[in-house]
């Protein structure tokens, strides 16, 4: 084997790393808009968490917000709504789960882990029907908290579920409050 040999095989490797090399940025350059467009758009980034003035909303009272997207509930409520919704065995709820952002999977469905605030008084929801997703009526139903008219699920004070084809709670988003008066969604 001559050295003219060596310096082939050499140069012949030289060319496969570099056309590897462009094949790989090319096929890059060709995916990468492809991928990147599946990133929300501006106007969802903004929406992604939004303030909400709640100094206006009284006890009994309920204010419905879109937030990306969807209606979101925030309810003041009674003591006797509270009450009413601590009354409740877990054994009585066909969903045991709280389905709290802010919690864990396994989380009980209690009026306390559903609750806003420490007092129970404010309760924040996505405002949408987890059977088909249609928007519940507030103070509604037999339990006197939501009603999906379209296939009749009964949601109590706390926002579980207790009767109809809803097969889980509504769902409680990620929410704080930034002051007395302005609640954080997202």
């Amino acid at each position: 084997m001559s050295h003219a040999d060596d310096h082939e095989g050499t140069r012949r490797d030289f060319l496969y790393y570099a056309t590897a090399g462009a094949g790989a940025v090319t096929a890059g350059a060709a995916i990468w808009p492809l991928v990147n467009q599946m990133n929300p758009s501006a106007d969802v980034r903004a929406l992604s968490s939004i303030r909400v003035d709640i100094s206006g909303v009284s006890e009994g009272s309920q204010l419905t917000v879109q937030w990306l997207g969807k209606p979101v509930f925030i309810r003041r409520r009674t003591a006797e709504e509270i009450e009413e919704a601590n009354g409740v065995p877990m054994s009585d709820l066909p969903d045991p789960i709280a389905r709290n952002a802010n919690l864990d999977d396994t989380a009980e469905a209690t009026d306390a882990n559903r609750a806003l605030d420490d007092t129970g008084e404010w309760l924040v929801m996505m405002g949408v029907c987890t059977h088909l997703g249609c928007v519940p009526l507030g103070e509604a139903g037999d339990y006197n908290g939501w009603f999906c008219p379209c296939h009749g699920s009964h949601y109590d004070t706390a926002g579980r579920i207790r009767r109809g084809p809803a097969p889980t709670n509504l769902l409680v988003p990620v929410a704080e409050f930034a002051d007395e008066s302005t609640l954080v969604l997202g």
